[in-house]
């Protein structure tokens, strides 16, 4: 019986060391683990960017962005009659899927003036301006430029592409905030992520929407026939008319004159003043 004994309590004792073993480095293995947890870092780039791998994912996105070029135009053309310029413009405008933005008339004694405001597609903003010139009336002025927006677009993809990439970094760091001070600085870091990507994103949405659509300012003149009221009258009411406005114009010379008669009174005793000042004088 002991010799039974000694060996099994043997491999006993050599069991439960083992055990022990084990529980050790467990323990040391989630001490690891907690002190690899990711703590908020000073600066995005420290914590995302360590060997560039998302930058050159950016760089190859940029690749792909087309020519981003926004059309303008300001054309004034002088026409016969305003109603009649007016329809066919709608009448060129449904042709080339355009539509107005702004519409702006002014009637003056001299001319008559329609300003539009024209929104259209940016392949149809050349045969726009063609369609106009030719069949409304005369141009009396016309300025076309392009501006290419392509590498503040890229630059402005880039940026934001970055921004998403640390926003998703520190939702992830957020879930395994070790405590209240790391959840506060994390959130604050989030909160600004979210609006610098909102600002961006409505950049991009605002050219986009100015490439998609060129703007073209038309200006619709027309003058008016200046004639004179009385060409028709005959040569005595016209004199008389005269007279009579001559009158008019004496009439309201004189009242403006009684008008002074406050100053009229002082100046006799101005005159007074002033020669006892100069007989002291002398």
């Amino acid at each position: 019986m002991r010799t039974l004994l000694l060996p099994l309590l043997f491999f006993a004792f050599i069991n439960c060391s083992k055990s022990g073993d084990n529980k050790h480095s467990v323990n040391a293995d989630l001490v690891e683990m907690i002190n690899e947890e990711p703590s908020p870092p000073s600066s995005i780039s420290e914590k995302l960017l360590p060997d560039g791998k998302s930058s050159t994912s950016t760089e190859i996105k940029t690749d792909t962005i087309s020519r981003k070029i926004i059309k303008n135009g300001n054309i004034r053309i002088q026409v016969g009659e305003i109603k009649k310029a007016q329809a066919l413009v709608n009448e060129i405008l449904k042709k080339n899927n355009a539509y107005i933005q702004k519409e702006e008339f002014r009637n003056t004694d001299v001319d008559e003036n329609l300003d539009l405001t024209i929104r259209v597609p940016h392949k149809s903003f050349d045969t726009l301006i063609n369609s106009f010139s030719d069949g409304l009336g005369s141009v009396l002025s016309k300025n076309v430029s392009s501006d290419d927006v392509t590498e503040e677009y890229t630059d402005v993809s880039i940026k934001l592409a970055n921004k998403k990439i640390y926003l998703e970094k520190y939702r992830d760091m957020l879930k395994s905030a070790a405590n209240t001070k790391d959840m506060l600085e994390i959130q604050e870091k989030i909160r600004g992520l979210e609006d610098e990507i909102d600002v961006a994103e409505g950049r991009l949405r605002f050219i986009d929407d100015r490439v998609n659509y060129s703007t073209l300012n038309l200006s619709l003149y027309k003058e008016k026939v200046r004639s004179s009221a009385t060409s028709k009258i005959g040569f005595g009411s016209r004199f008389a008319d005269s007279i009579t406005e001559g009158w008019n114009s004496f009439v309201a010379f004189l009242l403006g004159i009684i008008s002074f008669w406050p100053f009229f009174l002082l100046l006799p005793l101005i005159i007074i003043l002033w020669r006892k000042w100069k007989k002291k004088k002398q």
